[in-house]
């Protein structure tokens, strides 16, 4: 059984045309599936698996390439040096056409196939058609909040090729995080800005990602000045006070928002956008639509931002604290991504435009399951005459702005 090597396109082409015949580089290896990732340049993000030592080596005739072998043997006698490389692969220019072939000092009986990891240009070509990839790589999005909400709506939206993005969250991974983020316990302890950032460049590695590790709340200069900038603003924070603030830049600088968020237990949850003109945040706190009791998903958090006042017994705060599955938050997390896509992709001509006469609503609902404030709801299979909303279904709901509304009522 052969091997498998990738390579960066870019990098090959930048050694091909520097003046270089050889370059030390790094391969990373998964052990017991005889593949490698090999690079020249350090990766933007961590790379994965073991690494062992790389050469590349440009040669010009044919005799040298199809005897690299032999070659680096000999290169090995006038500079020990060439004896750490583990892997070798091999370039030659004929009429036009790069060739190349790789393979390893210590094994040389194993076949290896070389792959590219292809340029910017052709990394969402399955996309094209029904959105606007290129679009899409040119728009911004600023996300702040990145637990089991932004964190995912992050990586989607790098998935459908958005190009741009700012991230914002003073928070690191914590152990209680893993159920429901993306990220695992290799990553505990990291500034979760950065866990994203990683995620995205997995996804894109040609995107754009500047990381914010603040409290908004405390550096209200510079989150207004990214609402400021962005084309989408995701809201993706657990508590009122950075809402509020986020809604009342949103208004001030004429943005789109999106509001997502889980109810307790992630029993339900809803989605909220806010547009120039029409209604906010604030008009729907006061609004019948509303559920206003919040999932509680970190202790120390909720008793900072008083949501579980300071007098409350330990063992009653504790119980307090209860989430939802990671799969009851993925139905909010992907209609944040379907209406942040649908906005990016406004002016252009793409099929996921013709959602624009489905998603054209203000807010939305969702019920997981039916307890709580969902106990009336009706189930998924069993809901005759559509009386009643069901569980595990989209309801959307148009509400005008209020004329008490504190934030958007002067604009």
């Amino acid at each position: 059984m052969g091997s498998l090597l990738y390579l960066h396109q870019y990098q090959i082409q930048n050694f091909i045309n520097a003046p270089e015949q050889f370059k030390p580089g790094v391969a990373y290896e998964w052990k017991g599936e005889d593949v490698y990732h090999a690079y020249l340049e350090y990766p933007r993000i961590a790379p994965s698996g073991y690494a062992v030592a790389c050469l590349f080596l440009k040669v010009q005739n044919k005799t040298d390439f199809d005897n690299a072998e032999t070659l680096v043997e000999e290169m090995k006698k006038s500079n020990s040096e060439f004896d750490r490389f583990n892997v070798i692969i091999v370039f030659r220019l004929e009429n036009g056409q790069l060739l190349k072939r790789a393979f390893l000092p210590n094994k040389p009986d194993i076949q290896i196939r070389i792959e590219y990891i292809p340029d910017k240009s052709n990394l969402y070509t399955r996309s094209k058609g029904l959105i606007e990839v290129g679009a899409l790589e040119k728009r911004n999005v600023l996300i702040v909040g990145l637990g089991s909400g932004g964190a995912s709506i992050a990586v989607e939206l790098a998935k459908a090729g958005v190009g741009n993005f700012v991230l914002v969250d003073f928070d690191r991974l914590e152990l209680h995080n893993i159920s429901r983020h993306i990220a695992g316990v290799n990553e505990l302890g990291r500034l979760k800005t950065n866990i994203v950032r990683d995620a995205i460049l997995g996804k894109n590695p040609y995107a754009n990602v500047n990381t914010y590790p603040i409290d908004i709340m405390e550096d209200t200069t510079t989150i207004e000045g990214l609402v400021s900038e962005t084309d989408l603003v995701v809201a993706a924070t657990d508590s009122l006070p950075s809402r509020y603030l986020l809604n009342a830049l949103i208004i001030k600088y004429n943005k789109v928002g999106l509001f997502g968020r889980a109810v307790t237990r992630a029993e339900g949850g809803d989605v909220l956008r806010v547009r120039p003109g029409g209604p906010c945040y604030a008009c729907l706190k006061g609004s019948q639509w509303y559920t206003h009791e919040e999932e509680i998903t970190d202790l120390r958090r909720a008793r900072e931002t008083g949501v579980i006042p300071a007098y409350t017994s330990e063992d009653d705060a504790n119980a307090m604290v209860q989430v939802g599955l990671s799969t009851d938050i993925a139905p909010i997390n992907t209609m944040v991504v379907k209406l942040a896509i649908q906005e990016l992709s406004k002016g252009t001509d793409c099929l996921i435009t013709t959602l624009d006469q489905e998603l054209n609503y203000d807010f939305y609902m969702w019920a997981n399951r039916r307890e709580l404030h969902f106990a009336n709801w009706a189930p998924f299979n069993n809901n005759p005459g559509r009386k009643k909303p069901t569980i595990l279904q989209w309801y959307g709901v148009k509400f005008p702005k209020s004329c008490d509304c504190n934030e958007c009522k002067h604009y």
